[in-house]
């Protein structure tokens, strides 16, 4: 790819009160922004922790191209970190506690207030700077916490659980955020999260865990375009049998649904025009077309529960 990748792995493990958490994790990571997935329980906050320093693990990293060694890695002063949870210190403003962690992550103090009142006002926090930071609602605590990680300019932010506790509003504007930051250039994002909507549309390569081992890590357009496009099809009349028979000859996977309604599965060379063209021939009339691309959801269906990835194809592949 040209770029040196923000995260490489090598046979990673974690192990927590003597039990294995993560084992032996092997990839590299491309990405301007990096969506880690997996269920709860598959280790992609342990993960994080690990990175940052917080827990001790055994194999080999490098962030940003530098190496982590004895759980030191001089590129930690590039990194931000948006905690899941909230972790902020009682009776401090919004300001009071971004210049706090702006001066911990290394800027003096005159700089570190400057790009406190910055980073608040960059997330729609400004008017309420001076404010305790007890008395701001769910979404602007989230708020503040994502300023917090990008107050002193690092060039990767992980990102755990963003939109935590987010109404449907302040989860535009989080994903809104999350996006600028990705464009602008200057910085790359791991964003963990439960959610696949939100990877979905902030992220361009993805990192699935399950059970503390990798289930997939690529490319999520890439992926998207060596898999298959799904159709949901309702028919009426025609010989539906030589339509499905003259489907299968040509490469697509076919399935009959109740009523008179088919599931296709077309391989990526295969245009959905050919179905209309099949269906002519047959006098078979197509009254109802849903069209679908391969989506997030069946990529993880695909690395995490094989069986329901089969479903999610609508039983073509059972």
């Amino acid at each position: 790819m040209g770029a040196a990748p923000i995260l490489e792995l090598r046979d990673f493990s974690v192990a927590l009160g003597g039990r294995p958490i993560l084992h032996a994790l092997t990839c590299e990571l491309h990405g301007r922004a990096v969506g880690l997935l997996g269920p709860n329980g598959a280790g992609k906050t342990t993960l994080i922790h690990a990175l940052l320093g917080l827990h001790r693990a055994t194999g080999g990293a490098r962030v940003l191209g530098q190496e982590m060694a004895s759980g030191r890695c001089e590129a930690r002063a590039d990194l931000g970190y948006m905690p899941e949870r909230d972790a902020f210190i009682a009776g401090m403003s919004g300001v009071q506690f971004l210049r706090l962690m702006a001066e911990l992550s290394g800027l003096p103090p005159d700089r570190a207030l400057e790009r406190a009142h910055e980073a608040l006002f960059h997330v729609g926090l400004g008017e309420v700077r001076y404010r305790p930071i007890e008395t701001y609602s769910a979404g602007m605590k989230q708020m503040a916490k994502l300023a917090q990680a990008i107050v002193h300019g690092p060039r990767l932010v992980f990102l755990d659980e963003p939109t935590n506790a987010l109404d449907p509003a302040a989860r535009d504007r989080m994903i809104r955020l999350i996006r600028e930051l990705r464009d602008g250039g200057q910085t790359r994002l791991v964003v963990s999260s439960h959610l696949l909507r939100d990877v979905e549309e902030c992220c361009d390569e993805i990192l699935i865990l399950r059970a503390g081992r990798i289930a997939a890590c690529c490319n999520l357009e890439e992926e998207r375009r060596t898999h298959r496009k799904f159709l949901r099809l309702e028919t009426r009349g025609g010989d539906r049998a030589a339509f499905m028979a003259e489907l299968e000859a040509g490469g697509c996977a076919c399935a009959a649904a109740p009523g008179e309604r088919l599931r296709i599965v077309l391989p990526a060379e295969i245009d959905v025009r050919f179905v209309y063209q099949v269906a002519q021939r047959h006098q078979v009339q197509l009254r109802r077309l849903e069209f679908k691309r391969d989506s997030l959801e069946e990529i993880f269906l695909r690395a995490v529960e094989p069986e329901s990835a089969a479903l999610a194809a609508g039983g073509v592949l059972a």
